[in-house]
């Protein structure tokens, strides 16, 4: 009884979740070190930080032990410059 009009089935977001081995971090400032180590793109290029135009895909999916992997879905956005 707060007024926030949660349903059954929305999806909520706790932050990010980490591994604990390199290349398992869950956000680019842990995986750059606070922008101090580059993440080489595919392409060659260096990304400390977004940039504008970037273009971020989110998948999710969960699985448990001996059980069927359900997949969650895509969300994508492209970061556009400051006005």
């Amino acid at each position: 009884v707060n007024g926030c009009n949660l349903q059954p089935g929305d999806f909520l977001g706790s932050g990010t979740m980490s591994g604990p081995q390199p290349g398992s971090e869950g956000a680019l400032i842990e995986r750059t070190k606070g922008g101090k180590e580059p993440v080489v793109l595919a392409n060659g290029e260096t990304r400390t930080f977004l940039e504008d135009g970037d273009r971020i895909i989110m998948r999710a999916w969960c699985q448990g032990d001996k059980a069927r992997r359900i997949g969650l879905g895509e969300v994508s956005s492209t970061v556009l410059p400051a006005a």
